[in-house]
């Protein structure tokens, strides 16, 4: 039995599967050289020599430069600095454009290839075979290796695209600047060109005065020294018309303020002999000391009137308080009683009473204004500093009713007045156009220590004090105290 072995023909492929585009054009004339990694992977070998950097790494080198100079550079260079840069950008722009093609066209080789490999594969056995598989492997690896670079060609034009629109941007702006410096620089130099022209004329107007004064320098500067030699022995020897007139002020000053002073004397003599004449015939007379702190009383004088013929609780009084310049005065309301207390509101004043008795209306006076206590001013002073004053009071009246208590503490603030007994508090009340504070009006016992206080409508209190500097004190604090509180503190229609 014989074995037969079939002849194995070696046959040349066709030229017709073997053929490749005339229109590929290859980056070189030799297959790149490729390495197997894991997996089947293309590395690829680094080319020795690689010309210059990437475009992402151009990119980032040219913002880096113009960050680190725009600060010192002019309008001008930077233009031009963004003019080179859209250039620059234009011509990787173009390059980017190669590459695509070229990767299109590798795209295309790879194809081919592959095609032509498969139908090798198919036509060859055993270890030609492998081969074969293993450069169809190879291929694949290396279109995807194109794949990538095409993604990261796409990034980088897409980059580059961007860089290309800031900088054209940026060019743009860069020569409305340059545009709008010139205009501005074009302008201040025709400024100062007017201002130079100004100064040329003006110091050419110059040199002719100078040079006509010298002309008549010699009898020009003998006369401007005559006439300052004259003003000087003027001002010496005579004094102004100003000066003159002001002392005459200042004299007719003097005069009207000593006969203003004398008229106000002798209006008060007269008054004091009007007085006296009608006190000779006035059945009534005021007894008391005429200051602050004293009280005064209006009593029957014996000598001109019979004994027993009038009674003071059957007459109708008045009080008016009035200024010493003038006769106008104003009635003091409730003060209608025989006695009366003076209060710091009276101070500089004439007090008056009316008397009106069986049909006949009389007048007393006091001789001349209320004077002032003399520690009261430095007493107000000294309470002054304090936030709070204390007064110890006890409550005669209240509600017009008398009022049997012991000791409370009348306290004076800067914004308000409280009236308390230990923790229990009678009355507080911020100083408001409701309050009102003053000396007491009526007769009653020791009215020079006491006051008459009405914290708000409906509630009225009358306090005694422990004296009479105290209670005068009391008022004048409060008055103050209300006054920086846009408040007037008076008694009742005053």
């Amino acid at each position: 039995m014989t074995k037969v072995c079939p002849e194995i023909e070696e046959r040349t492929l066709p030229e017709s599967s073997l053929t490749v585009s005339v229109d590929v054009s290859f980056a070189s004339n030799h297959f790149p050289t490729y390495k197997l990694g894991p997996d089947n992977q293309i590395i690829e070998e680094p080319k020795e020599d690689e010309k210059g950097p990437s475009v992402k790494e151009t990119v980032e080198k040219e913002s880096e430069l113009l960050s680190d100079q725009h600060k010192r550079l002019s309008v001008r260079d930077l233009a031009s600095k963004f003019d080179k840069n859209l250039a620059a950008a234009v011509s990787l722009a173009d390059e980017a454009k190669l590459r695509e093609v070229a990767s299109l066209e590798g795209h295309v080789m790879l194809k081919k290839l592959r095609d032509a490999l498969e139908y090798m594969r198919g036509r060859t056995d055993g270890q030609n075979k492998e081969d074969v598989e293993k450069a169809i492997s190879m291929v694949e690896a290396l279109a995807v290796k194109l794949t990538q670079n095409e993604g990261e060609l796409i990034q980088e034009k897409f980059e580059v695209k961007k860089l290309g629109n800031f900088l054209k941007q940026a060019s743009e702006d860069a020569k409305k600047l340059v545009n709008q410096e010139k205009s501005f620089a074009c302008a201040e130099i025709e400024t100062a060109r007017a201002v130079v022209l100004r100064l040329g004329e003006a110091f050419e107007e110059q040199e002719q005065i100078s040079e006509a004064s010298r002309a008549q320098g010699p009898d020009v500067e003998k006369l401007v020294e005559e006439v300052q030699e004259a003003r000087k022995i003027k001002r010496m020897h005579h004094p102004t018309k100003v000066m003159g007139m002001q002392h005459e002020l200042h004299g007719l000053r003097n005069r009207l303020q000593e006969k203003y002073m004398n008229s106000i004397k002798i209006h008060q003599e007269i008054a004091i002999i009007k007085r006296a004449e009608e006190s000779k015939s006035c059945p009534f007379v005021l007894e008391g000391k005429q200051s602050l702190g004293s009280c005064l009383r209006i009593r029957v004088f014996s000598e001109n009137a019979p004994e027993n013929a009038i009674d003071l609780s059957n007459c109708s009084i008045q009080w008016y308080r009035a200024a010493c310049e003038t006769s106008r005065r104003e009635a003091i309301s409730g003060a209608n009683q025989s006695v009366y207390a003076p209060e710091p509101f009276d101070v500089g004043r004439i007090l008056q009473a009316d008397i009106l008795s069986n049909g006949q209306k009389v007048t007393v006076s006091t001789d001349g204004p209320i004077d002032p206590d003399s520690g009261l001013q430095s007493r107000v002073e000294s309470l002054m500093r304090k936030s709070n004053c204390e007064f110890s009071v006890i409550i005669s009246q209240m509600n017009g009713q008398d009022y049997a208590s012991r000791s409370h503490v009348f306290t004076v603030g800067k914004t308000r007045i409280k009236l308390s007994r230990g923790w229990i508090t009678k009355a507080r009340e911020i100083y408001s156009t409701s309050m009102q504070l003053c000396g007491v009006r009526g007769n009653i016992k020791a009215p020079a220590k006491a006051l008459f206080w009405q914290p708000r409508k409906s509630l009225t209190f009358i306090l005694t004090f422990e004296s009479e500097q105290e209670r005068n004190a009391a008022i004048a604090l409060a008055r103050k105290h209300a006054f920086d509180c846009n408040v007037t503190l008076l008694g009742p229609d005053d």
